[in-house]
């Protein structure tokens, strides 16, 4: 009876660890098998043979879990480890929440001092991108590899697509279920030519653009590629791409102009071409410094939700979400022009900012503001870039229709930035750049 007592107790005790272990990293299901098929003339990525439109956001330090309580389905990561998550991490957070990940592999960028005619540098390269596959590519979120972000920016030396060939040739000897690509900025005839030639061994390529990506098909057709793509960076329009003042800082949409952008974008571009475009991620699910704390990110630095993400949630989901954020139309300075005037101001002086907002529930609305100095330290490719540290005790007063505040006390270039919330976690932001003399 004892011996029966030990064997009952034995298997009680292997059952409870059974049911244990597919929390530790969830590999007991197993990589998922992911390949590039065209179907009736249209290229798509299949996972476990299912067809998988990309509905997906680029996404490193935000909520990226969000993404699927939005409608979309996949995430973009930009390396394997971003310091406070690692690859391993991303993947069971993704796949707790049903998202499929396009785990990025950050290679050196010759902007940035690399040297792809060294020959050490490369192939050490290339070993450490080796481990970081066999880390992760068994996990069943994988969706695929994306072998460095905008390596042609800036470039000259064509034999980084070589090393990228070499990765996506590993990639397919050790792994073997997922799809490579490498991530564009933007497309040009002379990269299509010689990645076409030089990395066979990539199943296609991604293209990155901005306010021009109204114009993809026409870039397209100029590059003459004819093959399948996703769209792994675009939304609001590039701040080079925006006009500026005679100071030189650049003017930013308000939310509600970005929001109207990327819904056009969205149409025109990713949806338009149905035969080649795979999907793609829209940037930046969280928030960063660039330029502005708010010129990218669709959420504000509180966390809060902006107008764009009701876009992509309707276009994801096919419904609207019952809480639209607020909708920010316009700012200005009275008495001292638009925002696509210079707004000079003197020091110390009191100003009305005039803003425009829409909101069903208008009175519930809650408003701040700050002023902050413009970046002397200018980020270049999306780069890291210190925020300005906001200037206390210049805002007077905050309200939906305006703000008052106080010019600083000394000349430079600065910008006023408005926030309005609706305390569902959404808001609406507006920001307009002034000269004190």
């Amino acid at each position: 009876m004892k011996h029966i007592v030990i064997i009952i107790m034995t298997l009680l005790l292997f059952a409870c660890n059974a049911e244990q272990q597919p929390e530790e990293g969830y590999l007991a299901e197993g990589p998922s098998h992911v390949e590039l098929k065209q179907v009736d003339g249209q290229y798509r990525l299949f996972v476990n043979g299912e067809a998988f439109f990309v509905k997906g956001a680029g996404c490193e330090f935000g909520p990226c879990y969000q993404v699927a309580e939005h409608g979309g389905n996949s995430i973009r990561t930009w390396r394997t480890d971003n310091s406070q998550k690692t690859g391993m991490e991303v993947l069971d957070e993704a796949w707790e929440h049903g998202l499929m990940v396009m785990m990025g592999l950050d290679l050196a960028r010759e902007r940035h001092g690399f040297d792809y005619d060294d020959e050490e540098a490369v192939a050490a390269q290339l070993e450490q991108m080796r481990k970081e596959v066999v880390e992760l590519k068994d996990h069943p979120a994988l969706l695929g590899w994306g072998i460095g972000n905008e390596l042609n920016l800036r470039y000259t030396n064509k034999k980084v697509w070589d090393a990228v060939n070499d990765i996506a040739r590993m990639i397919k000897e050790v792994d073997g279920n997922h799809v490579t690509t490498t991530m564009l900025a933007g497309i040009g005839k002379e990269e299509v030519a010689y990645i076409t030639e030089n990395a066979p061994d990539l199943d296609f390529i991604s293209v990155q653009m901005y306010g021009d990506i109204i114009n993809l098909e026409e870039r397209i057709a100029e590059a003459n590629f004819e093959g399948p793509y996703l769209v792994t960076e675009w939304g609001a329009t590039g701040h080079w791409e925006m006009p500026e003042t005679s100071w030189g800082s650049p003017i930013e949409q308000t939310s509600t102009e970005k929001a109207e952008a990327i819904k056009k974008r969205y149409e025109k571009a990713i949806l338009a071409d149905e035969d080649n475009c795979m999907g793609s991620y829209v940037f930046l699910w969280g928030q960063k410094q660039e330029r502005t704390p708010s010129w990218y990110g669709l959420f504000t630095e509180a966390g809060e939700r902006t107008e764009a993400i009701n876009v992509m949630e309707y276009y994801w989901s096919g419904q609207w979400p019952d809480n639209m954020a607020p909708k920010m139309k316009d700012i200005t300075i009275e008495g001292h022009g638009g925002r696509f005037d210079d707004v000079m101001l003197d020091k110390d002086g009191e100003y009305v900012v005039r803003i425009t907002v829409e909101h069903p529930n208008k009175g519930d609305l809650d408003v701040r503001a700050e002023v902050m100095p413009e970046p002397e330290e200018l980020s270049d490719g999306g780069d890291f870039e210190p925020r300005p540290e906001t200037i206390e005790g210049l805002i007077l007063s905050t309200g939906t229709s305006e703000v008052k505040f106080r010019a600083p006390d000394r000349e430079g270039a600065f910008r006023i930035l408005v926030y309005v919330s609706d305390g569902h976690n959404n808001a609406g932001t507006a920001n307009i750049p002034f000269y004190v003399n």
